[in-house]
């Protein structure tokens, strides 16, 4: 296997755990950065850019991270709570009044980011070209009933949580999140990370497309137990709702799903865009101070929910915004913090070791939450690390 870039001593475990991801786990194209207090010691890519094609990818190739988008877009709210624009403890109705409708008086700003605001569905799905109008889906959240008493149960918020962010992040700001994202973090940073791609950076994206492989180990597995087939197979289940917001799902090659900011959903990144997002979360990166103080790394590792979870049926943990280690999605370590995209993708932050990690594919799997490509290499940074 032509595997391109670099890796520091020590880290030469991770690129033999690359190299086995196309040799025996189907990968086609991919790429894999990680930094360790601020540093680059992993940065490698090989493979194809497109999942059906044969051109080679390259440094700078950039994918669609599908839910990994959920912790770039956390880090907005938190960044607002941070320099004082927004009260995590506010009801969402103070910031945004017409969300108040049907019982939803006493749903936090908190709520929105630990998943339990009671709001996983939609009795009205929206079509594709709905969801990308950045106004159709908050409205469509606003005018829905809450599946449970809000904040007394978790349930992950697969698409309605991209809807509750932006309007929140809209109506403090003026700009939807996609947009504070660039002109506050990604913009200034120079981060291979959008949410809402640019026409000048459309070419650098690869084709993606679902790939067969192993059935994973972990998390929830390609033929899962019993509970959660059923709950996937049952169009009534809150977990099937969940996932149909958006009846059909957009093709996710469409350039304009690209161009529009779904921030459950639909972020671009490179490896290197990932990883050294989280690197500048926890500390100082080159040419750039940490974004979250140490009050606010601890907000987003916090564990607000944990436990069976409404939507996903297997046990989950959230902090504010962010997965947390655990069983269906394992991290570097139990203070981990990050996001993984269904089908691969994964971003997370190790604040005890300095570890920022980021993890970019065009091959889909049927994973959620642990995909064995993504667990292969962070079980490598592990070893690497002596952990």
């Amino acid at each position: 296997m032509d595997v391109n870039g670099t890796v520091a001593e020590g880290f030469e475990p991770v690129r033999e755990a690359f190299v086995r991801n196309f040799e025996t786990l189907g990968e086609r194209g991919a790429s894999v950065a990680v930094y360790r207090q601020g540093q680059q010691v992993v940065d490698l890519w090989a493979g194809t850019k497109d999942i059906d094609g044969t051109t080679p990818w390259e440094h700078g190739t950039a994918q669609v991270v599908r839910s990994a988008t959920k912790g770039t877009a956390a880090a907005v709210l938190l960044l607002l709570h941070q320099r004082g624009q927004l009260d995590l403890d506010a009801p969402v109705g103070h910031y945004w009044p017409e969300f108040k409708a049907r019982g939803k008086e006493r749903v936090l700003v908190r709520h929105v980011l630990n998943h339990r605001a009671g709001l996983p569905v939609l009795d009205h799905p929206l079509t594709p070209e709905q969801a990308l109008d950045p106004l159709r889906g908050p409205a469509a959240v606003a005018a829905q009933a809450p599946e449970w008493e809000p904040g007394t149960d978790h349930g992950y918020h697969a698409l309605t949580y991209g809807w509750m962010l932006d309007e929140l992040v809209r109506r403090v700001t003026g700009q939807g999140a996609g947009e504070w994202l660039a002109a506050q973090i990604t913009g200034p940073l120079g981060l291979d990370l959008w949410l809402g791609l640019p026409e000048s950076e459309a070419h650098r994206v690869g084709r993606a497309g679902r790939v067969e492989g192993p059935e994973p180990t972990g998390g929830l597995r390609a033929r899962p137990k019993r509970s959660v087939t059923e709950a996937y197979e049952d169009p009534a289940s809150l977990t099937r709702r969940a996932f149909a917001a958006i009846t059909p799902f957009p093709e996710q090659n469409d350039p304009a799903y690209r161009a529009a900011a779904l921030p459950a959903t639909n972020a671009i990144a490179t490896a290197d865009g990932l990883a050294r997002f989280y690197a500048t979360l926890i500390g100082d990166t080159a040419g750039a101070s940490r974004l979250f103080t140490p009050e606010t790394v601890e907000l987003a590792r916090a564990e607000e929910s944990a436990g069976p979870d409404r939507v996903l049926v297997v046990g989950t943990r959230f902090g504010l915004g962010y997965m947390l280690h655990g069983s269906a999605s394992p991290f570097l370590t139990p203070g981990s913090f990050g996001h993984p995209g269904r089908g691969g993708a994964l971003g997370f932050a190790d604040p005890e070791s300095g570890i920022a990690f980021g993890y970019v594919t065009n091959g889909f799997r049927k994973t959620v939450t642990a995909d064995p490509r993504a667990q292969g290499l962070v079980r490598a940074v592990r070893q690497a690390l002596g952990l």
